[in-house]
């Protein structure tokens, strides 16, 4: 009898270990902020990106969207301005009109950048404004720059391409630069959570 107590304490164990080891895998393929997840290594056009890190913005009271920072694979120091391909994928927990974005983003780059710098990028946000859609709960906006070439998509549509370098690190920068929307989330995104 004590026999089979210890062999059917050992099975148990043995149970608890191997779901231990299918939980870690299935988590350590992607990760979850508020529900939304994010793969840890994503492919988009012929590149490999691996994550840096990922966060959620609050904006006031509220909780906005969910975010996750991708960079080139081998690239693991965050360079979110430079020249390298990455990507910022964020998902919404609210309903946000196409005139907002066109309006944040705008401010945000004015307030951001200096004066020479915003008429650098002026042509290529004004075509970027114009294409923004409204989101609802669950979408998924993707800004991801190859290294020729800046795209916005919206639930894996694209909006918009740019061949534009300045401009590339000017968006990237709303999130991911010295004057961030949100330095939590910003570092968050970066990894130094």
């Amino acid at each position: 009898m004590l026999r089979q107590r210890k062999n059917h304490t050992a099975a148990k164990a043995a149970l608890a270990v191997c779901l231990m080891l299918i939980t870690a895998g299935v988590s350590a393929n992607s990760v979850t902020e508020r529900g939304e997840r994010f793969e840890r290594v994503v492919e988009e056009n012929g590149q490999r990106y691996t994550l840096i890190g990922s966060g959620v913005f609050r904006y006031m009271i509220w909780t906005a969207y969910a975010g996750a920072y991708y960079q080139l694979e081998g690239q693991t120091q965050p360079q979110p301005t430079s020249d390298i391909p990455r990507r910022l994928e964020l998902a919404y927990f609210h309903a946000i009109e196409a005139a907002d974005f066109a309006e944040a983003t705008e401010k945000t780059l004015r307030d951001s950048l200096t004066l020479y710098e915003f008429n650098q990028i002026e042509e290529p946000l004004a075509r970027l404004n114009q294409r923004y859609r409204d989101v609802v709960p669950g979408d998924r906006y993707l800004l991801s720059w190859d290294g020729e070439q800046l795209r916005l998509a919206l639930n894996g549509e694209v909006l918009l391409e740019e061949e534009n370098a300045e401009f590339a690190s000017a968006m990237f920068s709303i999130w991911l630069g010295e004057r961030p929307l949100g330095e939590g989330f910003r570092d968050a995104l970066l990894g130094k959570n």
